[in-house]
C-alpha cells in the first residue's frame, strides 16, 4: 500500500528567475505578428505555478494587458486550454474545473470524482474559497443541485472541510453529532441510534447532509481497526440507506493511515479485497467514488495512473481528462504517477501521449510530464 511513501512532481522553481524578463519574452511573443508557440512552452512548463503568477504580475505592470487574455486571444484548441490552465493557482483550477463540470446541461460526474476523492483538507478549504470567489456560488450547495442519492451525500461530505461539530435542525450545536463522539467515530451500526443516522442523512442547512468532511491527518488507532472493518463488511452486506451513510462516513472521516489498516484488517475477516468487495455490492457512480476515494488512500498516483490510462485508451483521448490530471498533479506526484503507469501498463505515458496527441499540444503536454530520451 501507498499510504505516505514519497512521492515526486515534475515541475520546479526555475533557478535563476527573472519574472520582468519572462513577461518581456512572452509580450514580444504575444504582441506581434505571429505567435513563437515553442517560446511559449519553455517558458510556462518550465516555471512553477508561483513563478508563472508573478510572471503575469509582471507581464501586466509592462504592458498593461491580462497574460491570461492574451493566452486566449492569441491561441487555440487543446494548446490554449493548456497554457491558460497553466496559469490558474491550484485551488483556483481545481475550481474552475469544478464549476464547468456543473454548469450547463449535464454534469461530468468522473471530474467530480477525480478532484473531490484525491484532493486533502487544506485543498478542499482552498478550493472552497477560490470558488467562492471566482462564482459567487457556494460549491457544497452547487454540488448537492447537480448530483443525487448517497453520490451527492458523499461529495457533500468530502467538502465539508473544517466542521468540528455538525448542528441540528434546531440549529445548535448537538454533542451527540460531534465528529469526536465515540458513537460517531466508531461508526458501528448496531450503536448508533437510528435518529442519528436519520439527522446525519436529512443535514443541518438547506437540506444538506450533515456528515462532515473533516478527515483525521496521520492519526491510526490500530485496537480499532479491526472493528471499523466489521462495520464496513457490514455495510457491504446490508446496502441499507443507514449503512451507506456509515460507509461514506468513515471513508470521509478516518485517516488515510488508519483506513489503510482497517483496508488490510478487512481482507483478513472477509477473504476479499475491499475494492472488488465495493464493486460487488454497489453500483453507478457512487461506487466510482467509494472506489476513487478507496484507491486514493491506498496510492494516489496509481489512481491517477489509471485515470489517465482510461482517458487514453477507453475514451479515444479524453483531452480535458488529461489535461485537468497533468497539470494538477505536475506539481505534486506527476513523476510518480509516470512510474506508476509504466509499471502497471507496460508502456511510458510519453509513448501514450505521443500516439494521440500532436503538435504543440503534445509538445506542451510532453514538456508538463518532464521525461528523459529514454521515456520515449
Amino acid at each position: 500500500m501507498f499510504c505516505g511513501d514519497y512521492v515526486q512532481g515534475t515541475i520546479f522553481p526555475a533557478p535563476n528567475f527573472n519574472p520582468v524578463l519572462d513577461a518581456e519574452l512572452l509580450g514580444g511573443v504575444l504582441q506581434g505578428f505571429g505567435c513563437d508557440k515553442d517560446l511559449l512552452i519553455d517558458i510556462l512548463t518550465q516555471r512553477c505555478n508561483t513563478q508563472r503568477l508573478l510572471i503575469a504580475e509582471a507581464y501586466l505592470g509592462a504592458f498593461s494587458r491580462d497574460l491570461v487574455e492574451d493566452l486566449k486571444e492569441k491561441l487555440s484548441n487543446h494548446f490554449k486550454d493548456v497554457m491558460v490552465s497553466l496559469m490558474y493557482p491550484p485551488p483556483s483550477y481545481d475550481a474552475h474545473e469544478l464549476w464547468h463540470a456543473m454548469k450547463g446541461a449535464g454534469t461530468d460526474e468522473n471530474c467530480l470524482i477525480d478532484i473531490l476523492a484525491s484532493r486533502t483538507n487544506g485543498e478542499i478549504f482552498q478550493m472552497r474559497e477560490a470558488y467562492y470567489l471566482q462564482y459567487s456560488r457556494d460549491l457544497q450547495e452547487d454540488i448537492y443541485s447537480e448530483t443525487s442519492g448517497h453520490f451527492r451525500d458523499m461529495l457533500v461530505s468530502l467538502v465539508q472541510f473544517g466542521q468540528k461539530q455538525v448542528t441540528s435542525h434546531d440549529g445548535l450545536a448537538s454533542p451527540l453529532l460531534s465528529l469526536k463522539n465515540p458513537l460517531m467515530s466508531s461508526c458501528v451500526p448496531h450503536t448508533v441510534p437510528a435518529t442519528v443516522v436519520c439527522l446525519i442523512v436529512l443535514g443541518c442547512r438547506k437540506g444538506l447532509p450533515a456528515v462532515a468532511g473533516t478527515r483525521e491527518e496521520g492519526y491510526t488507532d490500530p485496537a480499532t481497526a479491526t472493528q471499523d472493518a466489521m462495520v464496513l463488511w457490514e455495510a457491504c452486506q446490508q446496502r441499507t440507506g443507514e449503512h451507506k451513510t456509515l460507509l461514506q462516513l468513515m471513508l470521509c472521516n478516518k485517516s488515510y493511515q488508519q483506513l489503510c489498516l482497517v483496508f488490510q484488517e478487512f481482507q483478513n475477516i472477509s477473504g476479499q479485497d475491499i475494492v472488488d468487495a465495493i464493486n460487488e455490492c454497489y453500483d453507478g457512480y457512487f461506487r466510482e467514488l467509494l472506489v476513487a476515494t478507496v484507491l486514493c488512500i491506498r496510492d494516489k498516483p496509481a489512481y491517477f495512473a489509471y485515470r489517465l490510462y482510461s482517458a487514453i485508451h477507453d475514451f479515444g483521448f479524453h483531452n480535458k481528462t488529461v489535461i485537468r490530471i497533468l497539470i494538477a498533479r505536475s506539481e505534486i506526484d506527476l513523476m510518480t504517477i509516470r512510474k506508476r503507469y509504466k509499471e502497471r501498463y507496460g508502456k511510458s505515458l510519453f509513448h501514450d501521449i505521443k500516439n494521440f496527441a500532436s503538435g504543440h499540444y503534445e509538445k506542451a503536454l510532453l514538456a508538463i510530464c518532464a521525461g528523459d530520451a529514454d521515456d520515449y
